[in-house]
């Protein structure tokens, strides 16, 4: 092929150049030729590019995944979940550090319980994880002062010196324990039991007595379900606590107060009552059950036509507190409470009313709007 090109290319340099025909056989070879150059130079530049990454894949193939920087590390960690992060913590130890990170899981944290996990749900977990730690301390000592005496004990001290001692480190590293994975699993898992309140409780049990209520109890979550059991206070007349399951997520919330379930809450917005005001209040059957909030609405009293124009009943000392799930006719319908001195009110025919919330936020409202019984109560 070679040769016939040189032999070509010598015949034009030699032969007159005068006719047309000429011409346009020497412009029809210069194209020949350039697009057979072309083509070569690419074929070569297509193999040179193939041996350069075969050395880079060889070369990568010693790379291992710890040998990133840092920062590309925590760019795919943050970008892994839960179950991901979890997986990639099993590997080796170095990486159980790095994907265990408290920031990593934060961002989970919030996303998956934070609007349900409040201030009284963290200070259980501190009171649970300061447990687990004080049984795993007895359980560390008991294991020393077995029946095989000192010289089993001697023995023991020798092996974990020349394990450098990790399972004393185990034990006492509090905040490996109380790691915000920790938390997390332990939510997940359902060995943790935090509290909360729960939303129109017993309902799928036939309590519409309950609708529009939220009580507290302990939770626990199901992932298998995606749904909670409840643990609520026992009352006398069971003599055990009442146990319900298949809690749906939109009849949890944290608790909005520190005030526990058989302590009168303190009322701050009485003086801003007024008619249409969204509120929750505290109410038990009797002393000795523990409060549930119950939604209502502020309504006009007798004395006011109910126009805003001439409207005064948020000067008045008494404030009538509506509950509109209610019939008319009702004795559950209304109730009056007065503005100066409120405190609890009632007796063991109607129960007894305690502590007012007034709602500011549309979500609250919304919210209780949303579980609205389908047919009015009696």
């Amino acid at each position: 092929m070679l040769f016939f090109l040189v032999s070509c290319f010598s015949f034009m340099l030699l032969k007159p150049m005068g006719t047309l025909s000429n011409v346009w056989f020497c412009e029809e070879v210069v194209k020949f030729l350039a697009l057979w150059f072309r083509k070569g130079r690419n074929a070569m530049m297509k193999s040179d590019v193939k041996s350069k990454l075969e050395k880079v894949v060889e070369k990568e193939e010693d790379i291992c995944l710890l040998d990133l920087p840092d920062l590309t590390l925590e760019c795919i960690f943050e970008r892994l979940t839960p179950d991901g992060l979890c997986s990639m913590a099993a590997v080796c130890s170095s990486l159980r550090e790095k994907c265990g990170s408290d920031h990593l899981w934060e961002k989970h944290m919030k996303q998956k319980w934070g609007g349900l996990i409040g201030s009284a749900a963290y200070k259980e977990w501190q009171c649970y994880i300061a447990s687990r730690n004080k049984a795993s301390l007895l359980m560390n000592s008991r294991k020393k002062r077995d029946f095989r005496g000192k010289f089993s004990t001697i023995r023991q001290l020798l092996l974990n010196r020349s394990k450098g001692n990790e399972d004393d480190r185990r034990v006492g590293d509090a905040s490996a324990m109380s790691s915000v994975m920790d938390w997390f699993l332990s939510l997940e898992s359902g060995k943790f039991w935090f509290p909360a309140q729960v939303f129109n409780r017993e309902v799928q049990n036939g309590h519409v007595g309950f609708m529009l209520s939220c009580y507290d109890a302990e939770v626990s979550y199901d992932c298998s379900t995606n749904t909670f059991s409840a643990r609520y206070p026992s009352y006398p007349s069971h003599g055990r606590r009442i146990i319900e399951e298949d809690i749906e997520w939109n009849r949890l919330r944290a608790p909005t107060v520190d005030t526990p379930p058989y302590v009168l809450h303190v009322s701050d917005c009485l003086h801003d009552l007024k008619p249409d005001d969204h509120f929750e209040i505290q109410w038990r059957k009797s002393k000795e059950f523990p409060y549930g909030w119950w939604y209502g609405v502020v309504g006009h009293l007798e004395t006011c036509n109910g126009s805003e124009s001439s409207c005064h009943c948020h000067d008045s000392e008494t404030v009538l507190l509506e509950f509109k799930q209610y019939t008319s006719g009702s004795r559950w319908r209304q109730t009056v409470i007065n503005r100066k001195d409120h405190r609890e009110v009632g007796n063991e025919e109607d129960g007894f009313y305690g502590g007012i919330r007034k709602l500011y936020s549309d979500k609250e409202i919304s919210l209780w709007k949303s579980l609205w019984p389908s047919s009015t109560l009696e």
